[in-house]
């Protein structure tokens, strides 16, 4: 269980970096920016996330919560019980959405990973994708084509999509290639 003392430092440390984000590009947010802002030393934002890309990581992963849920147990066809190629386009039609509400947020975890692909949520995502195409289309090569999917979503394109609000256009591009794919 964690202290009221440290769960309130979390929250306002996370909270400082998400306006400091809103007001800045990621190379103008430090860790002693984001201290100063949520008014802890700059150790207690070290203890607590190790380095910029770890508080960059907490500040996507408290966004992805609510769709890891509803991919786990919510209502089809993101969750259980719909065909595993609506699950599919449900799950990249969310993430978009996710992405379009958070743009700032994502590109500045995009800019601060050092290593995407084991991050928990690449590969909790992967391994959710890999077996949905798996199911689709047993003759694929579903760990190849869930990361190339995934993949696009980490793109300069993708971000210049999200930033000049074609977000329609994004999704629409996605659910037709994973039909098609799927086909």
């Amino acid at each position: 269980m964690e202290r009221a003392d440290a769960a309130r430092n979390r929250r306002a440390i996370l909270r400082a970096a998400e306006e400091l984000l809103e007001a800045h590009d990621l190379e103008h947010v430090s860790m002693d920016r984001v201290a100063a802002a949520a008014g802890v030393g700059k150790g207690t934002v070290f203890h607590r996330f190790g380095n910029r890309e770890g508080l960059m990581r907490a500040l996507v992963e408290e966004r992805v919560l609510a769709l890891s849920a509803a991919v786990e147990s919510g209502p089809a066809p993101l969750g259980p019980g719909a065909p595993p190629a609506e699950r599919l386009a449900a799950f990249f039609d969310a993430v978009v959405e996710l992405a379009t509400r958070n743009v700032k947020v994502m590109a500045a975890f995009e800019q601060a990973s050092t290593d995407r692909l084991n991050s928990p949520i690449y590969l909790a995502w992967h391994a959710h994708v890999r077996e949905l195409i798996a199911a689709a289309a047993p003759t694929l090569d579903a760990d190849l084509i869930a990361h190339l999917l995934l993949g696009s979503l980490h793109s300069d394109l993708m971000l210049h999509l999200l930033r000049t609000g074609e977000t329609h256009r994004l999704a629409v591009g996605l659910r037709s290639m994973i039909e098609t794919l799927l086909r």
